[in-house]
């Protein structure tokens, strides 16, 4: 089983999304969340911690972490576990830090949410966000 771990950045009602490079095996040219893979061992949070700053720059505030869903696909070696975070709380400023994997990065508020790699995903993200708007 493949497991990955992704973050929702969230701040001032927007979220944080990068576009994977259209030259990636898996999703190419679509929008998602910032994340990859637990590496055998890792705890969930320190794979979440580490992916964000190999790919954003920045220090997560895994405190600061709230669980949003987990989805599971695939059967056998091709299984899929993806565990999505909220965050609140990092320290540097996003960039995109691996042009190869990402060619974009930006903030969207709920209402301007593309599709994401995984629609489940998108939909627990657009109901949390519209959650804390109320």
């Amino acid at each position: 089983m493949h497991e990955v771990v992704v973050a929702a950045l969230v701040r001032e009602g927007r979220v944080l999304l990068v576009h994977r490079s259209p030259n990636r095996p898996a999703y190419p040219g679509v929008w998602d969340l910032p994340g990859g893979h637990i590496e055998t061992g890792e705890a969930e949070l320190a794979a979440l911690a580490r992916e964000i700053h190999e790919e954003l720059g920045v220090q997560v505030a895994t405190g600061s972490a709230v669980h949003l869903c987990r989805l599971d696909g695939g059967r056998g070696e091709e299984s899929l576990r993806v565990s999505a975070w909220l965050v609140s709380e990092w320290q540097g400023t996003p960039t995109n830090v691996a042009p190869d994997e990402h060619d974009e990065i930006r903030w969207f508020r709920s209402e301007e949410l593309p599709p994401l790699a995984h629609g489940l995903l998108g939909t627990a993200l657009e109901d949390a966000m519209r959650g804390a708007r109320s």
